[in-house]
């Protein structure tokens, strides 16, 4: 039959020369494959507005510029009792794993054999003891570049699978900031409503005591009573949720709550400095930093490359095996040995007839590698609006921060002239009550402001993946835990 080799050509030569040349003529052969590099939608620019003008923050030092030692604790402790970043590590170990094999593929295979017995041998006419010892070697010549192209597939899913582990670390710290400033902006939150519940409890004592001289009617006095109540039930709501999240930090770093409770007690109060959330400029370059998107365009490799071998896998297959040994005939007190070795045969796999089995996996494949171009492709344009978003939220915080802090002091002072002018007989309760809740409003609204300002930041982190450097992936994991 004919056999359609693919970019191959010989030259006119004797029938000889055609037969010794063969197999080197053949192994410089290779299939096609599909491009391993596709272009995605990338930005000249981000769209979104920056907040500032200042220089470019170092995203990938973030947490040690915050200056908050116990933060980088936790996130040590979180990654260490990380599930999902245990199992990123058994991923990563499974890739190695698989390219090692796959590279091996590609080097001759050495078998040693040995055996020994003792018994009637016929041609001595005697009892005698043979032994034998060798090596036997086997060797597929890779004709088409089929296990080459294995190898490669297996050599970019190890380098997506260190990209991998990468994002886990990323995601389990930005995870343990969000939940540490979660918990802080609750703790101030629940300082304020103390605070007020404190200053309505001595309202409500005031209120009573007038009634009972008969200075205060009893609905004004009721009024105090009941806005006392409900800010205890305010307080006690606010402290729920501090505890909620802080046994959130206690599930993510496995860390004992008393141990972790007087952490947080005795840290001392850390306030970002505003140089952590001026950014100049985020170059769009800045994807190539996202693990996922790096994983995804070296899927787009691997299944480019598995292609490859699922074409190669419809031609010849070549093999050449070889042995070398010695043995050992002892009978009667005398010894006789010999040494044996052999080269070949050499063997040639034609396939003839699969019903379509291999045409089918070479669709497979190529299905396989629309899929993950069209998947790369989608990562990208994610990455770039999870960007422009974290863009938009820390710029409007920013606007918004001034604002917000002199509506509190305001508020504030517009609170304490109305409860001295309440005190003296010159305001009703209503409007004390009514300063007193746009005074809380505008202080919550505060403390939510500026968490609200972390979150966006720490969102800007993750989404250029922490400052990642593709050429970290591989050597990174080995020195980890």
């Amino acid at each position: 039959m004919t056999i359609p080799f693919t970019r191959c050509a010989f030259a006119h030569a004797s029938r000889r020369t055609l037969v010794l040349m063969l197999p080197l003529a053949l192994a410089a052969c290779a299939v096609h494959r599909p491009a391993a590099q596709v272009d995605a939608p990338k930005p000249a620019r981000w769209h979104a507005p920056l907040p500032h003008h200042a220089s470019v923050a170092d995203l990938a030092r973030w947490w040690e510029r915050q200056g908050d030692p116990l933060l980088v604790e936790l996130i040590a402790e979180a990654q260490g009792a990380s599930p999902d970043i245990a199992q990123a590590r058994a991923r990563l170990a499974q890739a190695r794993a698989a390219q090692v094999a796959a590279r091996s593929a590609l080097l001759p295979g050495l078998d040693g054999q040995a055996s020994a017995s003792r018994g009637f041998n016929q041609q001595v006419g005697a009892l005698a003891s043979t032994a034998q010892a060798g090596v036997q070697a086997g060797w597929e010549i890779d004709l088409f570049g089929g296990n080459a192209a294995t190898g490669d597939a297996a050599r970019e899913r190890l380098a997506g699978a260190g990209a991998q582990w990468h994002e886990a670390r990323v995601s389990v710290a930005a995870e343990v900031a969000l939940q540490l400033t979660g918990w802080r902006s609750c703790a101030q939150q629940l300082a304020v409503a103390q605070a007020d519940t404190q200053s309505r409890g001595e309202t409500a004592r005031l209120a009573q005591a007038s009634e009972m001289a008969g200075f205060t009617a009893p609905a004004t006095a009721a009024l105090a009573n009941a806005s006392y109540s409900d800010a205890k039930v305010r307080t006690e709501r606010q402290r729920m949720q501090c505890d909620i999240k802080l046994k959130t930090l206690v599930a993510l770093t496995a860390m004992d709550e008393s141990t972790l409770r007087t952490r947080l007690a005795t840290a001392a109060p850390v306030v970002a400095p505003e140089a952590l959330f001026a950014i100049g400029e985020v170059p769009a370059e800045a994807l190539a930093q996202r693990p996922d998107v790096y994983a995804a365009e070296r899927e787009v490799a691997a299944a480019s490359a598995e292609v490859g071998a699922a074409r190669a896998d419809r031609y010849p297959r070549l093999s050449l095996t070889g042995s070398i040994g010695r043995g050992w005939l002892r009978t009667g007190g005398a010894s006789v040995s010999s040494n044996t070795w052999s080269i070949g045969p050499v063997a040639l796999s034609l396939p003839l007839f699969d019903a379509g089995r291999r045409a089918a996996q070479v669709d497979a494949a190529v299905a396989r590698y629309d899929a993950a171009v069209q998947i790369y492709r989608a990562q990208v344009r994610r990455a770039v609006s999870e960007v422009e978003q974290a863009l938009v939220q820390l710029a409007s915080t920013d606007t918004r921060s001034t604002d917000a802090s002199q509506a509190a002091a305001g508020y504030r002072r517009s609170f304490e002239a109305t409860e001295a002018r309440w005190r003296a007989g010159l305001a009703s309760l209503v409007e004390l009550e009514d300063a007193r809740r746009t005074l809380l409003a505008a202080e919550t609204a505060l403390v939510a402001l500026r968490q609200e300002r972390m979150a966006a930041w720490i969102a800007l982190y993750r989404a250029v993946g922490g400052g990642w450097e593709a050429q970290q992936v591989a050597a990174a994991p080995q020195s980890t835990r």
